[in-house]
């Protein structure tokens, strides 16, 4: 029998414990650091653009399917929702997912995991790994502007690229910006309450991850700034959502995760396409080139695209089969006789009272 491998809340909660934040941080930005400069260089496919639907009206939100290819190993492909009212109105995460790994040669289920940690994972150490090619050296002051369950994971994969002294933060939600301190307290760093000009102001590295609403932004103003500012910004992911000024925008050298979709849907759709700089694999591909913008003002535009969740998913599997997590479950039907869908046979008899169907 072939079977799936399901990994869980209560498998990742696993990983988690037995490997140290710390540690699974610096794992997943060393393989996506690596990725990227395969990617690069050309040794890997990219991603397509994610798809899906968007809800309007009283319960905003989007659904989306994000997947990727690996030509010979598999397709990984997730399904991710963003729901901004999911906190208050249902006591559940804004963004709720899955992640599947389909065998590239035969089709078949591989594995089936959670995608809540694994999405806030991966896109910090994105972020962890623009900031390592563009911040400059001796970065100390970091700014966060918005402060929910993505904010936790952005510090966090910062805080091991840099040596941070200071945290300034603001959140339109006072519930969430007088939160933060506690829920980052595992990092021992010094956190502040600060308004979004000050934020601005004194950054050497500003992260924007907020829920603001279409065509609502800019979440910062247009003022002074470090003339090294580095900023990354995550939460533009659809059309008409956008973080920061177009002004600032058009000063800095913008770099994008994924061309296509950032011109759709993050910051750079406010931009000409002469006006987009590099990707970030390719600056990984090039360390040369990325060394000649450090110093300037630089923008990491991350809308987060599916080849960070191959990664990702791998560096959990990984982890799993190390530490034998999961739990392997037949899901995918084979039928005795392969030409006839209806022989499937049940593996175990059904429980008393069960209904047959």
């Amino acid at each position: 029998m072939v079977n799936t491998w399901l990994l869980g809340q209560d498998d990742v909660a696993r990983i988690v414990d037995l490997v140290g934040r710390d540690a699974l941080m610096r794992r997943m930005i060393s393989a996506l650091e690596r990725g990227f400069g395969d990617l690069g260089r050309g040794l890997r496919q990219n991603s397509p653009v994610r798809s899906g639907f968007t809800r309007t009206g009283d319960v905003p939100g989007v659904i989306e399917t994000m997947p990727h290819r690996e030509p010979g190993v598999g397709v990984t492909v997730k399904t991710i929702s963003y729901s901004p009212r999911n906190i208050v109105g249902s006591r559940l995460p804004t963004i709720l997912g899955t992640v599947a790994r389909i065998d590239d040669t035969s089709g078949r289920l591989v594995a089936l995991v959670d995608a809540v940690l694994l999405t806030a994972l991966r896109t910090g150490a994105a972020s962890a790994v623009a900031t390592r090619r563009l911040a400059a050296s001796g970065s100390r002051v970091v700014g966060m502007v918005g402060v929910g369950a993505q904010a936790v994971t952005q510090l966090h994969g910062l805080s091991q690229v840099l040596d941070v002294a200071t945290v300034l933060v603001h959140d339109v939600d006072p519930k969430h910006r007088e939160s933060f301190a506690r829920r980052v307290a595992f990092l021992g760093l010094d956190v502040r309450p600060a308004p979004p000009e000050r934020i601005l102001a004194e950054s050497d590295v500003l992260c924007t991850a907020t829920s603001v609403g279409v065509g609502a932004g800019p979440v910062v103003p247009d003022g002074a700034h470090q003339p090294h500012l580095h900023i990354n910004s995550i939460g533009s992911d659809e059309v008409g959502k956008t973080e920061l000024p177009v002004e600032l925008l058009r000063r800095a050298m913008v770099c994008v995760d994924h061309r296509e979709q950032a011109r759709r849907e993050g910051e750079s759709q406010q931009l000409a396409e002469d006006e987009i700089g590099p990707s970030l694999a390719h600056l990984c591909a090039h360390p040369d080139e990325a060394e000649r913008y450090r110093g300037v003002l630089t923008v990491f535009d991350s809308t987060g695209f599916a080849f960070e969740d191959h990664v990702a998913l791998d560096v959990l599997l990984g982890l799993a089969d190390e530490f034998g997590l999961g739990t392997k479950v037949s899901i995918e039907g084979r039928p005795d006789d392969l030409l006839d869908p209806y022989s499937l046979r049940m593996s175990h008899r059904p429980a008393r009272g069960a209904v047959a169907g």
